[in-house]
């Protein structure tokens, strides 16, 4: 009740500040070309004198006046401000959250508010985040080093491991958020066996590199606004420069390099990846 009563007490002073505001704006260039028009009568007809002071005492008291009652708004504005700081019930704490997870790594239109769920992998062994926590530390400092041993450790970051750490250290679901998805190391879905880069530099953009991802995409049947096929065998990823501009249009199959491509042919240079399993 007390919140609702400062909070009209606030609008109140902020609607008469407004209209005292108006209505000096609009009275002082009648007042001053009233005072003009004064003193150039004066000089013709000096009873006008008597009139130019009458005039003068009225609009100076109307001014004092006006930033006396300015500064008794301005003071009550503050105290019940702060009053309604004091009393104003706290909303419900909306826990900022970690994008779901999705076949590929969101960007900043697709991240969604985390909502507590079920575990979605229940194989996801949580002893290793215990153990980083106990060695890297339980602070907000931590948050980067922690992130970096999970991502090595899973080869991304799971939200059942980002969880564990919000409930076991003093790191905010906000501060993972925005550390996870600031940084380009961090991935929010699982990576493939093999990483694809495809180089998306200056010589191989002319030379076809958009045909050539989006063939690499077809073929793979990767979804739109994902990054791994289905059977999370490739992750496909755009990159600035391979060094390899000779070769353009040139792709890296994990550490196998291939070079003066066309769109059937880099398909065809996925064969170069080696059969491995998950870290």
């Amino acid at each position: 009740m007390t919140a609702r009563i400062a909070a009209a007490v606030i609008a109140l002073c902020v609607g008469l500040m407004t209209v005292d505001y108006i209505v000096a704006r609009v009275r002082t260039p009648h007042d001053d070309q009233l005072i003009k028009a004064f003193q150039q009568q004066v000089k013709a007809d000096a009873a006008v004198a008597l009139k130019l002071d009458a005039e003068f005492k009225r609009i100076t008291g109307y001014r004092l006046a006006r930033k006396r009652r300015d500064g008794i708004t301005s003071w009550v504005l503050i105290a019940a401000s702060a009053l309604f700081l004091l009393t104003a019930r706290r909303a419900p704490r909306r826990v900022p959250a970690l994008p779901a997870k999705a076949a590929g790594r969101p960007n900043r239109a697709q991240r969604r508010v985390l909502t507590p769920r079920p575990a979605e992998n229940p194989s996801i062994d949580l002893a290793f985040v215990d153990a980083s926590v106990a060695c890297l530390g339980r602070t907000r400092e931590a948050a980067i080093p922690l992130l970096q041993a999970i991502q090595s450790h899973y080869r991304y970051l799971p939200d059942e491991a980002l969880r564990r750490i919000c409930d076991i250290t003093e790191i905010t679901p906000a501060q993972i958020a925005g550390t996870s998805s600031f940084y380009g190391q961090f991935r929010r879905s699982p990576v493939g066996r093999h990483i694809v880069k495809v180089c998306h530099g200056t010589a191989c953009h002319v030379s076809g590199a958009r045909q050539i991802t989006e063939e690499l995409r077809r073929n793979l049947a990767i979804a739109e606004g994902a990054d791994t096929d289905p059977s999370r065998t490739f992750t496909l990823e755009e990159v600035a420069c391979l060094g390899c501009c000779s070769l353009a249009p040139v792709l890296m199959v994990d550490q196998h390099t291939a070079g003066k491509l066309t769109p059937a042919t880099a398909c065809d240079a996925l064969d170069t990846a080696e059969p491995k399993e998950f870290a």
